[in-house]
């Protein structure tokens, strides 16, 4: 009941400081619930009031992106980069182009991304950004005059050692071709200010990859704490974008079937499987046509339903990975109720609170996007250090050091996740592996 007490009376004070900002109140207080408890055991933490101060950005950058449409209109988007925490290294974490996008959601993501990137194990910090620029339904000329813009901005923020951006949604890689020309062109460098670049031009083999692969992995991983592995399982997956459309192919490797694909608009249902044939098919449907997942559904003749998120259906395994809050409680509740034993987050936060409940009092395998979904970062990282060392390694060496980092971000949720009667709380476990590097820096290194 203590514990309950100082979690209310924090979370009172964030959210005071922090008014209307919903999706940044859910992560703190989610990682809160986990901490508190350890904090107690650990007063020196509380008397340097690294909670106070993991909490609060260390800088937060808002400005304006004027920019000329097709038919020279003028148009003005804002744009935001929130630098969170560089305890452990430079800023790392990526762009959305969203209309969703404000300074809550972005405050939310670059919170998780502080705890993910320390999981890593890599030196690095946590940061996020982005726009209320949607750049679906714009022309690649109308992308690339905003894009360069929006760096004429950032550009004066960011640095190869103080902070480098990635991707995310809305944001592939002719958005980073864009951004990096425009970085190049104003100061004349040629430096690893960005990951997710283009293969000839100093970006990472696997790193498009590796969310939807790291999170299987992980997966894969929280299947053997019970002597049992993705074959023959059947698969809901969520989203049809990048970290969806890697997610299936690796799971298609691992012998299981994915049996459900989505969007904003609905979700397909596909019995006999997503195979290789299909899934090829989505990624140029995707990625090439950007097209809507209701397409899939006439061309092989399966379910579609529209308005609707795919937790409905019965499944051993479940993806999430489309957005943050996908997965509501009785969403959650269906999915147990269905005999789903595995949630493993593709996305960041798409449980609800309610639903992550729901997930650990069923006691099923529940791994939190902050842990699941690292590997995108995590090749990232890899790609950063390849570019200083001025080389590239092969696709079988980044994708050996990416299952090596899964593993032991896995290892570390069970380190200190695991309870007396071997139940493995990865929310706990993630929440206090990642806390602990970061918080031990920051003590190191003085009130800064």
């Amino acid at each position: 009941m203590a514990g309950n007490t100082k979690v209310n009376e924090f979370m009172a004070m964030i959210i005071a400081k922090n008014q209307g900002e919903t999706e940044f109140h859910q992560a703190v207080k989610e990682v809160v619930e986990s901490l508190i408890p350890f904090l107690e055991e650990n007063p020196e933490y509380q008397f340097s009031k690294i909670l106070d101060r993991i909490t609060e950005p260390e800088r937060v950058i808002m400005f304006r992106v004027p920019w000329v449409d097709d038919q020279g209109e003028i148009q003005v988007n804002r744009g935001y980069r929130i630098e969170m925490n560089s305890a452990i290294g430079p800023y790392k974490g990526g762009l959305r182009f969203h209309p969703t996008v404000n300074l809550g959601i972005l405050k939310f993501l670059a919170f998780e991304q502080v705890f993910k990137n320390s999981l890593t194990s890599l030196p690095l910090g946590g940061g996020k950004g982005g726009s209320d620029f949607d750049p679906k339904g714009k022309s690649d000329n109308e992308v690339m005059r905003f894009c360069q813009s929006f760096m004429t901005e950032l550009q004066r923020h960011i640095g190869q050692n103080t902070d480098v951006p990635a991707g995310d949604i809305g944001v592939g890689g002719r958005e980073i071709g864009f951004l990096f020309g425009q970085y190049k062109r104003i100061r004349n460098e040629f430096t690893g200010v960005l990951t997710g670049k283009g293969l000839q031009w100093g970006g990472s083999l696997i790193r498009p990859e590796a969310t939807g692969y790291g999170a299987v992995y992980f997966a894969e991983e929280m299947l053997k704490t019970r002597g049992d592995s993705f074959k023959g399982k059947t698969v809901a997956v969520s989203g049809s974008g990048n970290v969806a459309q890697f997610a299936v192919e690796k799971v298609i490797a691992l012998g299981g079937k994915v049996v459900t694909l989505s969007d904003s608009n609905g979700f397909i249902y596909d019995p006999d499987g997503i195979d290789a044939e299909k899934l090829s098919y989505v990624l140029d449907l995707k990625n090439t046509r950007r097209g809507r997942i209701s397409e899939y559904a006439k061309k092989y003749n399966v379910a579609y339903t529209e308005g609707q998120r795919p937790w409905s259906v019965k499944c051993d395994v479940a993806l999430p990975c489309a957005t943050q809050n996908e997965i509501e409680k009785h969403e959650a509740e269906a999915l147990v109720a269905n005999g789903c034993v595995v949630v493993c987050e593709g996305a960041n936060m798409p449980s609800t609170p309610e639903a992550v409940e729901v997930f650990l009092e069923a006691r099923i395998l529940y791994g939190p996007g902050k842990a699941a979904n690292a590997g995108g970062v995590a090749v990232s990282g890899l790609e950063m250090t390849q570019n200083s060392m001025r080389l590239s390694w092969t696709r079988e060496e980044v994708d050996a050091r990416l299952q090596q980092i899964m593993k032991d971000i896995h290892g570390t949720c069970m380190k200190y996740g695991k309870d007396d009667s071997g139940f493995v709380n990865y929310v706990n476990g993630a929440n206090i592996g990642g806390f602990i590097k970061v918080a031990d820096s920051m003590m190191a290194q003085g009130f800064v």
